[in-house]
């Protein structure tokens, strides 16, 4: 059966100028039964402050995407990119050999609210790639949006793995199906709003920063709460 992870359950930390809450192991949160799900190795809920960010700082062979909720996140990097990521917008940066980068919040009043989500890449050593698209969830409401995918179908930004990245936005009633297939896993992350996940001996209540674990075969109604409900749904090896 689907395995929530709880919101409340999930790392926090409070640096001051960001706040962050972790649902996999990460930096000071240490969980060995919270290591990751198949490749899907970070899933970050982070805000930062105005006028602070993170430092230009380094990675290699992550496949390192962001998804921005409130704000602006301003991005620089040593292939020479920069850019404004807005709500609507995906950022997915391979860092494969190594690159450098910053993340800055450079709003005078307003904290930025984003995802860092970490997947690790099929393979190893490849040539460092960066890729930003506008695919908001509200352009198809009621229906799953194909966000990141290894073969760029129907628009998506292209990862390097046997992975594919959904985003779904449900308005209050809706209802979508979660399927999951043999010999895979699905992850799904409420980022906004309540709802119901159906198709077990009873409705697992989701609230925003719930996390579903999918390991099983099948498929699962997802309904949303009065508020409505925004999630992502990772498909993974």
């Amino acid at each position: 059966m689907p395995t929530l992870r709880s919101a409340a359950d999930r790392g926090h930390a409070d640096h001051g100028w960001l706040r962050s809450a972790h649902t996999f192991s990460f930096a000071g949160y240490h969980d060995p039964a919270q290591m990751g799900f198949g490749p899907l190795r970070v899933i970050n809920e982070d805000r930062v402050r105005p006028g602070a960010g993170f430092a230009t700082h380094g990675h290699a062979d992550m496949e390192i995407i962001s998804v921005v909720l409130d704000g602006v996140l301003a991005h620089r990097d040593s292939m020479g990119n920069g850019s404004e990521i807005r709500p609507g917008e995906v950022q997915l940066m391979s860092a494969g050999t190594g690159v450098r980068h910053s993340e800055f919040n450079h709003q005078k009043d307003a904290e930025v609210h984003f995802l860092q989500i970490w997947i690790q890449p099929a393979v190893r050593g490849t040539a460092p790639r960066y890729a930003q698209a506008a695919l908001p969830l509200d352009a198809r409401p009621g229906q799953w949006r194909l966000l990141l995918s290894p073969d760029g179908a129907e628009g998506s930004l292209v990862i390097g793995q046997d992975a594919r990245l959904y985003g779904a936005l449900l308005h209050s009633g809706g209802a979508l199906t979660a399927p999951n297939t043999v010999g895979r896993r699905s992850y799904l992350h409420v980022m906004r709003g309540s709802g119901a996940l159906e198709g077990g001996a009873a409705p697992q209540p989701l609230v925003a920063g719930d996390g579903v674990k999918i390991e099983e075969a099948g498929a699962w109604t997802l309904t949303a709460g009065a508020e409505g409900l925004e999630l992502l749904r990772f498909d993974l090896p």
